[in-house]
């Protein structure tokens, strides 16, 4: 691994001793973020509730909310990541090429400083779904270390700024080049616990394989490094005493399941979202779909892509793992956040639970401490690529969903094209992360209603090139109520709905649940919009492009105020971010999909395009347009 300085593995035992340095550095982050007046984290703390107990802004008020101030980040494409609030700074970052601002709330936005760093643009072609990034972390100050903004950056540089001056302190190159090709990519957000902090990595559309990586905060070095496939060593799995639904996972078991060296280029990236509970001091995330997407080419389960990891956060030893979708033959990632929870009560016994709505459409509670799988429900009622997961212990097929033939894209040989398939590759919820709040015991989600069809092809390894190998395009739920996204309000721990909002467009957006009983979250066509617990719109304001950011919310001399970022973009918006947008062509293979009949080759190019999303969201062009703003919400004065 290169690195622009320098980095060293550590020893096992050094990994196992935690400093009173790194306590104290804990501490400070989970007091800060116990602080609501602060958005100290992406997912606002280390449990990803994304809740906030502000409650100025409530049910009662939420209709007189106006625009304080805006500000424009200079950057099209799609912003996908929120703010962070500290101590009367605001601090985020942009898409691609990820330039960091710090902004004086004093001084309604003023600049404080800016750091925009030069990196490579051959890493643009490369990023699968638009040339997004989910924030930026903080971390407090220790010894002689001052206060750090970190970054990680499309290019795979991880990098450490000075909080007051955005000076570099350190950086550190996370990803590898095969062969001289570029091939891996950044995305998510960083997430800081005790010492350390943690990324992940993205790519498995070049068969990329995924990893996490700790690195220490004090000077970029790594702490540790887990990979989703391959031997123990590597996987950081112990065959006696890491479990999958209670049972050993064996030897090499992160090889066990792949045809001969495929687990080299399987995929199983880590892009999306991570939780940390400091007691159990477990750190959660979940991997991505297997390489290639023809599982025709890749027999057997493929583990551990499309798994969920609680991992020791001094050691990153793997305690538990649970793969939601074994063989995974439709892109469903496992990376969606996990949201940690005390005292659920399942079946009348208060259980601490990691809640997990994955793009496969089920939504998980499991045990946090052993990864015992306790609820797992369709969170959209049109999920067909399986009837259900299964439930009984005993059986043979505990925790694996049972898959329909009919909608199993894994058919007698290759090229067969699998129509109506519920969800669509995207999922039933990508990235977007959801929101609980204590105080109804409900989660508050932002989904998509597409269906899709998907074709799979052969397809070779070569270093930097794709290494999809399916053609899919995708549209609105069929027999449904004619939009392409819901936003749901669910109890996890019955397996049910409570409300549903229908929406026109996916709800791409972060939601928030404030103790106002307040829920926020943005559309799309770019509104932000507020409802009750009940599900009622309480407040829209439309903002001047599509929101694919996360709500957040903060204090500032007494006052709360809502922060969002807008910019259309992402995967369902790649089409107009990434100029593969043609509105006329577009619209005419959806009308050919929908009046069932076949589209003319120029359209099937046109809607299978940006993986088969630009067909699929053509409409979206009638209702926004490219943009990178931020904009700042309160009451009247």
């Amino acid at each position: 691994m290169r690195v622009l300085k320098t980095t060293a593995f550590l020893s096992v035992a050094a990994l196992m001793c935690c400093s009173p340095l790194a306590v104290q550095a804990n501490e400070q982050l989970i007091e800060l973020s116990k602080d609501s007046k602060n958005w100290i984290m992406p997912t606002g703390d280390y449990a990803n509730t994304r809740y906030s107990e502000l409650d100025q802004i409530n049910k009662d008020n939420v209709k007189n909310l106006q625009v304080k101030w805006s500000f424009s980040t200079g950057v099209l494409r799609g912003h996908e990541g929120g703010p962070l609030v500290h101590d009367g700074v605001m601090y985020f970052n942009t898409p691609f090429p990820n330039i960091v601002y710090a902004l004086d709330l004093n001084n309604d936005g003023k600049i404080l400083w800016k750091y925009e760093p030069q990196q490579d643009a051959n890493v643009i072609p490369i990023m699968c779904c638009d040339t997004v990034n989910r924030g930026v972390a903080y971390a407090p100050p220790e010894g002689d270390r001052p206060a750090l903004i970190l970054q990680y950056q499309a290019d795979t540089t991880l990098v450490a700024l000075d909080a007051k001056t955005g000076k570099v302190v350190w950086e550190v190159l996370n990803g590898e080049h095969k062969d001289g090709s570029l091939s891996e990519s950044g995305t998510s957000a960083p997430m800081v616990f005790k010492d350390k902090v943690l990324v992940g990595i993205s790519g498995a559309e070049f068969g990329v394989r995924g990893h996490v990586t700790a690195y220490n905060l004090s000077d970029g070095s790594v702490a540790w490094r887990a990979y989703s496939t391959g031997p123990d060593a590597e996987t950081l799995m112990d065959p006696e005493n890491t479990t999958h639904l209670g049972k050993p996972v064996g030897p090499d078991s992160g090889i066990a399941t792949w045809e001969g060296d495929q687990w080299k280029t399987g995929g199983g990236t880590t892009w999306g979202w991570y939780a940390y509970d400091p007691e159990l001091n477990l750190i959660y995330y979940g991997t991505g779909n297997p390489s290639t997407w023809n599982p025709v080419q890749r027999p057997g389960d493929n583990r551990w892509s499309m798994t969920l990891f609680a991992r020791d956060a001094d050691t990153g030893t793997a305690k538990w793992v649970y793969q939601m979708t074994p063989h995974d033959e439709w892109d469903y990632d496992g990376v969606n956040e996990n949201i940690l929870v005390d005292d659920m009560k399942i079946n009348g016994e208060p259980r601490d639970v990691v809640v997990h709505f994955d793009r496969n459409g089920f939504a998980y509670t499991l045990d946090r401490a052993t990864g015992e799988l306790l609820v797992a429900e369709k969170y959209d009622p049109k999920v067909n690529w399986a009837t259900h997961v299964e439930m009984d212990p005993n059986s043979d097929q505990y925790g694996r969903p049972q898959v329909v033939a009919e909608y199993s894209t894994h058919q007698n040989g290759e090229d067969t094209n699998t129509t109506g398939i519920c969800p669509a590759a995207l999922g039933t919820k990508d990235q977007q992360p959801a929101a609980y709040s204590p105080k109804t015991k409900l989660f508050y989600v932002p989904t998509n209603h597409v269906c899709m069809d998907y074709e799979p092809y052969r397809v070779s390894y070569t270093a930097g090139q794709p290494y999809v190998g399916a053609s899919v395009s995708m549209y609105p739920t069929p027999d449904s109520h004619g939009g392409m996204g819901n936003f749901i309000a669910w109890d996890a721990a019955k397996g049910e709905i409570v409300w549903s909002i229908p929406e026109q467009f996916s709800v791409w957006s972060g939601a928030l649940a404030t103790a106002g009983d307040v829920i926020f979250y943005g559309t799309l066509e770019g509104y932000i919009k507020a409802v009750d617990t009940e599900g009622k719109e309480l407040y829209k304001f439309k903002t001047p492009s599509g929101i694919i950011g996360n709500v957040n919310t903060f204090e500032h001399d007494g006052k709360q105020y809502l922060a969002v970022l807008s910019g259309v973009g992402g995967w369902a918006g790649i089409g107009l971010a990434g100029g593969l947008l043609q509105a006329e062509g577009a619209e005419a293979w959806q009308q050919a999909v929908a009046g069932d009949r076949a589209p003319t080759d120029q359209q099937q190019a046109i809607g299978t395009a940006g993986l088969g999303a630009v067909g699929g969201y053509a409409a979206l062009a009638d209702y926004t347009a490219l943009g990178g703003q931020l904009t700042v919400f309160g009451l009247p004065d």
